[in-house]
C-alpha cells in the first residue's frame, strides 16, 4: 500500500452540469476511503482553486466537498514544477518513498516526465488512472497525447530550471574557501554547505552530488553548481567531477576517460575539474609555470594507494611540470578526532609514520589522513612550503562542524557533498 497518494487535478475544469461537483465528491471520497488507513499523506495537486467553469457553480461549498477537501492537503500553483517540488518537500519531511499517483490518462506521460527529473530512484511510483467520466462527458479533456516531443521535454526542463532558479538560498550565503598559495591565473576553491537550495537536512543546502541513493535530484545539484559557477567565475557547462573508486587512477583530460578515477589533470583553459569530499580529502593541484592543474579525491584507501602523488606524477609526465613548481592544497576533511579504522588498517598508516595514528593499541585507532597525505607528498618531492593543509577553515574537521560541512561519518548514507575545484582562466 502506498505511503503517499497524489491526485492530479492540475488544470481541471468541470463543466456546468448540475452533478459535476457530486462526481468529484464521489471520486475523492472513494480515494480517501481506500487509502486513508495506510497512507500517511493524501494530496491534491491543482493549478488553481478547484472550481467549476459556470459562474454560479459554488463547487467548494457544495454537498460536503469543502469538508472533504480538508482531509486532503491541497497544493495549488500555476506551475507544474512548483507544485510537484512543493509536494516532494512534504513527502521528504515525512520520509516517505512509496507514492501512488492518480492521474487522468491523458496526463500520465507528462506527469512521468516531471517526476523523472524531480525525483530519484529512492522513490517508488505507482500510477493509476483517475476515472471521472459520465455519459456525455463530465470533464473537459485537453488535447494532450501519450507521447512527448523533444520540444515538450525541453519545455519541461526549462520550467523546472526556471522555478529552481527562483528559490532563495538556504543556510546563509554561498561561501568559497580559497588558498593564497594558488596563483590568480587559476580559479579555485572549496565549498561549504551554505548557499544552495537543497532542503533535506543532511543535504542542505549546497549539496553538489546527486545519486540514485539520495533524495536530491540532478536538477537541484545542477542549480547549486550554476550558482557556484556564477559566484566563482567559471562556466558550469564545462565542469567535470571525479568518478570515485577510492583507488589511485587518474584521468588525463584529453585521453580516453576511464570508467572510474579519483584524480583528474588538465591544461585546457576554461574547463573546471572538481574532487568530491564529505570526510575524504578534496585535493587541488596547480602549476603556475606550465599552467596545468589537477584534483584528487583522497579517502583512507586512496591515501594509502598514493592518489595524491599519482596526480602529481600525471602532471609531470603529461605537461612537463616540475615538482618544485606544483602547489597542493588539501580541502576540508575529517580529522583524527572523528576518524577511526580497524587496527589492521590503521597499522598501514602507523607503518607510514607513527604520527598518523593515535591509540594504536585500541580496537579502532584514530587515524590522521591529512598528515599521511602531506608525508607522502613530501616524500614524493613536493616542497613542504608548497603544501597547504592548515588554515582557519581548511583544517576544520568536517564531522565536528555540521554548520559548515557535510560529513558521511556524521550524517549517514544520505549525506551531502562539498567539492574542491580548479580551472585555468580563459
Amino acid at each position: 500500500m502506498a505511503e503517499a497518494v497524489l491526485i492530479d487535478l492540475f488544470g481541471l475544469k468541470l463543466n456546468s452540469q448540475k452533478n459535476c461537483h457530486q462526481t468529484l465528491l464521489k471520486t475523492l471520497n472513494s480515494i480517501r476511503n481506500h487509502h486513508s488507513a495506510k497512507a500517511k499523506f493524501l494530496c491534491i495537486m491543482c493549478c488553481s482553486n478547484i472550481s467549476c467553469d459556470h459562474d454560479n457553480c459554488e463547487l467548494e461549498t457544495s454537498n460536503g466537498l469543502s469538508t472533504l477537501l480538508r482531509e486532503f492537503e491541497t497544493v495549488s500553483n500555476p506551475s507544474m514544477a512548483a507544485s510537484l517540488y512543493t509536494i516532494k518537500q512534504k513527502i521528504d519531511e515525512k520520509n516517505l518513498s512509496s507514492i501512488k499517483v492518480i492521474v487522468p490518462a491523458h496526463r500520465k506521460t507528462i506527469m512521468k516526465a516531471f517526476i523523472d527529473q524531480l525525483f530519484t530512484d529512492i522513490y517508488n511510483f505507482e500510477f493509476e488512472d483517475l476515472q471521472m467520466t459520465l455519459r456525455g462527458g463530465l470533464l473537459k479533456q485537453s488535447t494532450e497525447t501519450n507521447t512527448i516531443t523533444a520540444q515538450e521535454q525541453e519545455a519541461i526542463r526549462n520550467e523546472i530550471e526556471t522555478y529552481l532558479r527562483s528559490l532563495p538560498a538556504l543556510k546563509g550565503e554561498l561561501t568559497i574557501i580559497t588558498s593564497p598559495l594558488i596563483s590568480d591565473i587559476f580559479i579555485h576553491g572549496f565549498t561549504t554547505r551554505a548557499g544552495g537550495i537543497s532542503y533535506i537536512p543532511t543535504l542542505s543546502s549546497f549539496n553538489l552530488f546527486s545519486s540514485s541513493k539520495r533524495r536530491d535530484p540532478k536538477v537541484v545539484v545542477q542549480e547549486n553548481l550554476r550558482r557556484l559557477g556564477n559566484a566563482a567565475g567559471f562556466n558550469a557547462k564545462k565542469f567535470y567531477r571525479i568518478k570515485t573508486d577510492h583507488a589511485n587512477d587518474v584521468w588525463i583530460m584529453g585521453r580516453k576517460e576511464p570508467k572510474s578515477y579519483d584524480g583528474i589533470t588538465t591544461n585546457q583553459r576554461g574547463v573546471t575539474i572538481a574532487a568530491l569530499g564529505a570526510d575524504c580529502i578534496p585535493i587541488v593541484f596547480a602549476d603556475p609555470v606550465k599552467k596545468a592543474c589537477g584534483v584528487a579525491h583522497s579517502g583512507w584507501r586512496g591515501t594509502l594507494l598514493g592518489i595524491a602523488m599519482a596526480t602529481v606524477n600525471a602532471m609531470v609526465a603529461e605537461y612537463g611540470c616540475s615538482l618544485e613548481d606544483i602547489i597542493v592544497v588539501l580541502g576540508p576533511s575529517v580529522g583524527p578526532c572523528c576518524f577511526t579504522l580497524p587496527r589492521e588498517s590503521a597499522n598501514a598508516f602507523h607503518n607510514l609514520d607513527p604520527g598518523c595514528v593515535q591509540r594504536l593499541d585500541s580496537p579502532n585507532p584514530h587515524v590522521d589522513i591529512r598528515k599521511a597525505t602531506r608525508i607522502l607528498l613530501e616524500r614524493g618531492g613536493i616542497l613542504p612550503q608548497n603544501i597547504q593543509d592548515q588554515n582557519q577553515d581548511l583544517s576544520l574537521c568536517t564531522s565536528c562542524h555540521p554548520d559548515k560541512f557535510f560529513s558521511h561519518i556524521r550524517d549517514g548514507l544520505n549525506f551531502g557533498t562539498q567539492i574542491g575545484f580548479i580551472s585555468i582562466r580563459e
